[in-house]
């Protein structure tokens, strides 16, 4: 019988919420995965969390906000596996809402920091690992948001990072094109995760008022990675979004 490739996939933010579900989802799928975050423990309580192959999973504690870690993180990598299939760009923050006059200078670059200049980062440095390795190519899945489509109120910084994903997916999928690297873009609304735990206690609307939004199961959230991961690098999707059906998003409200 033939031995499978070996797949090797990195995720940001793989201590908790999303990038947590995802990292022992691609775990269980087979793949070596690289767990990146801020927090040692944090990460550790992921790798043990794996029934499948805890063995294959990497603890890779990097602050995506700062070249120089991942430059390292990257070198630690290929050291470790020998390539990079798969970066799923998850690492993010948001900050508490306030009017956009009062939001501080901190907060907007905290925000920025991470959620856009930590994807390009860690993109940049996959890509140029992914053009040199062989064989070539590799997929790069950013994690956007309904808030790519559409801000929430008091969210300015937010809003603007998660567009800004956005042209970043579309600028990484033509540069890719050449190279057989493959980028797409997951667009979440409302996943049962910690940052989403406040959708149960209701969230300010756009008309001012306070509604409480439904959830989906982060498995589902899983399961769309997976199928994107999955694609042989001839196939891209381009975007995929994946929200509770009863969310305000589609229409007025």
């Amino acid at each position: 019988m033939e031995t499978p490739p070996l797949r090797v996939a990195v995720v940001t933010g793989a201590g908790s919420g999303i990038g947590r579900a995802c990292a022992l989802g691609l775990l269980d799928a087979g793949y070596r995965v690289v767990l990146v975050g801020r927090r040692v423990d944090a990460l550790e309580a992921t790798a043990r969390a794996s029934a499948a192959a805890p063995a294959h999973a990497l603890v890779a504690p990097a602050d995506v906000t700062d070249p120089v870690a991942v430059l390292a993180l990257f070198a630690r990598v290929v050291e470790v596996f020998g390539r990079v299939d798969l970066l799923f760009n998850n690492a993010g923050v948001n900050v508490p809402a306030v009017p956009l006059e009062d939001l501080s200078f901190a907060h907007w670059r905290q925000v920025i920091d991470t959620n856009l200049t930590g994807s390009f980062l860690c993109a940049q440095a996959a890509f140029r690992q992914m053009k040199l390795q062989q064989p070539r190519g590799g997929r790069i899945i950013n994690n956007g948001s309904i808030s790519a489509h559409v801000p929430r109120p008091n969210a300015i910084a937010y809003g603007a990072a998660k567009h800004a994903v956005t042209g970043l997916t579309k600028s990484l999928s033509l540069d890719g094109r050449a190279f057989d690297i493959a980028c797409g873009q997951i667009d979440i609304g409302n996943a049962d995760s910690p940052m989403a735990g406040r959708m149960r206690h209701g969230v300010p609307q756009a008309n001012g008022t306070l509604a409480i939004e439904p959830t989906i199961d982060l498995r589902h959230v899983v399961d769309a990675v997976l199928y994107m991961a999955g694609l042989p690098l001839s196939a891209n999707v381009p975007t995929i979004t994946v929200m509770a059906t009863q969310m305000p998003y589609v229409g007025r409200g």
